[in-house]
């Protein structure tokens, strides 16, 4: 089974987390916290900050490792490496997904998220 290892950012304002939309591929409208993949040589933090420079147009801080999901999907195995984060500089400017929303805790069960995301929510929850 092919493996993909990816990086995500629980970004957190306040009392609140951001959640995105995927606007693309297999997953089309799936909700997930944003990232992506690793290049070569790159730490998991410096992975993160390109990524969501890229996908976001925002500079975010990397505050602490939350946890590493491991997840089968049908095609794939995904490891994703999650870190909660805060936003630097910039205005969380969508470049590559349909939709946003920044997410109370009671709020985190009323999306339809991806389900190696899904497994988080529960951690987040204790988080806010």
């Amino acid at each position: 089974m092919k493996k993909i290892e990816v990086v995500a950012a629980i970004i957190q304002a306040g009392d609140k987390i951001f959640a995105t939309q995927r606007g693309y591929g297999e997953f089309k409208d799936g909700w997930e916290f944003p990232g992506g993949k690793m290049e070569p040589g790159e730490t998991r933090e410096e992975a993160l900050c390109r990524e969501i420079r890229e996908e976001l147009d925002t500079e975010i801080e990397v505050i602490k490792y939350i946890d590493t999901v491991e997840y089968d999907y049908p095609g794939f195995h995904l490891t994703m490496h999650c870190f909660l984060c805060r936003v630097l500089k910039g205005s969380l400017t969508l470049l590559e997904h349909e939709a946003c929303r920044w997410l109370a805790k009671n709020e985190l069960d009323m999306l339809e998220w991806l389900p190696a995301d899904l497994d988080l929510i529960e951690e987040i929850k204790e988080i806010l």
